[in-house]
Formats: C-alpha cells, structure tokens, sequence
C-alpha cells in the first residue's frame, strides 16, 4: 500500500513570499510543526492508502478526464484556520482562481468509476503551512491576528498541470513523489 494524492505545485516565488512571511509570524504562533517551503503543495483529492496495482487506473483517468481541462491561475491571500481560532489545528493560506472548483470537480468525476468517494465536506482552497501539535495559542489572540492577516497577498501561480503523489513520511518530514504529472490543455 502507497499514500497518495492529487495536488499541483505553488509558484517558487509565491512559496518564498509565504515563508518570509511566516518568520515573521513564527514568534507569534508557538507550538506549530511548520510544512517546509519544498513541500508547499495544493491537494486537490487525498486518496490515502491504495494498492499499487490502482496506480496506472488512476493515473489514466486523470490523464483522460484533465487533458482537454484549461490551465488557469491561482492566487495565494490571507492566512486560516482549522477548525477554529479557539481550538487551531492547521494554519493555511488561502487559494482562489477562476477554475478551482471545476477542476476539483473533474478529478470527482474521473476517480468515482474507481470507487474513490466524492469529498462530503465543502470546498475552500488552501495551502497548509503548519499544524498545531497542541492548542497552544489563546483564540482572542489568533482571532485579531486573523484578521490583521485578511488583506495579504503572496503572488499568483499558473495550474499548468495536476500531479499524482506518493507521500512518503518519514521521521524527518514528508517527501512527495510524482507518480504521473498530466499536463492541461
């Protein structure tokens, strides 16, 4: 069994924008495992577990489902979190772009066939940049630096492709492998 995902990479400047940001707040957020800049990713469908034997079954449905699918842009804003500013768990950077929501779609639509459940939870596009290993930051004071954090901005990156991961976890750190890179149109 492998760990995998769909995801596409963030523009390298657009990354380097959002960690130099991040050292700056690093002081304010205590207790949070930060995802390292290289690992900067946005997941488009997590499949978990899967027999290798799927590898090739999914790798040509993406491929079949997301050639014709036009390349857009995404634009990387503000800072969040997850659940709750009370109770954090992940700090993200918010994700938008006209095309988003379609593509996810589209991935929906070619996986099902392969008995990979549509996700039940609503969408909101974001990029995880840290995890909370505990609730270590009072709500009030995450709460008013959330909203200090609204107005940001950290470049813009062209979805020119969708990549199937492997997610190799080590005691180190994640390390992604691409497994099919499907180029849009």
């Amino acid at each position: 069994m492998i760990r995998t995902f769909i995801g596409v990479h963030i523009d390298p400047k657009t990354a380097q924008r959002i960690s130099e940001f991040l050292v700056q707040v690093k002081p304010l957020l205590p207790g949070i495992r930060w995802v390292p800049s290289r690992n900067f990713h946005f997941t488009l469908k997590f499949l978990g577990d899967i027999e290798e034997a799927k590898i090739d079954p999914i790798a040509q449905a993406l491929e079949h489902r997301l050639g014709p699918f036009p390349r857009f842009t995404i634009s990387a804003k503000s800072l969040g979190v997850f659940p709750t500013a009370k109770r954090p768990r992940v700090l993200w950077v918010g994700l938008e772009g006209k095309g988003l929501r379609e593509l996810v779609s589209a991935i929906e639509t070619a996986l099902e066939p392969l008995d990979f459940t549509p996700e039940q939870r609503g969408f909101l596009p974001h990029l995880t940049v840290g995890r909370w290993r505990q609730f270590a930051v009072p709500g009030k004071t995450l709460a008013r630096e959330l909203g200090n954090w609204q107005s940001l901005e950290f470049g813009e990156s062209q979805v020119e492709e969708v990549i199937f991961f492997r997610s190799e976890l080590k005691p180190e750190g994640a390390f992604y492998h691409p497994l099919k890179v499907v180029a849009l149109a």
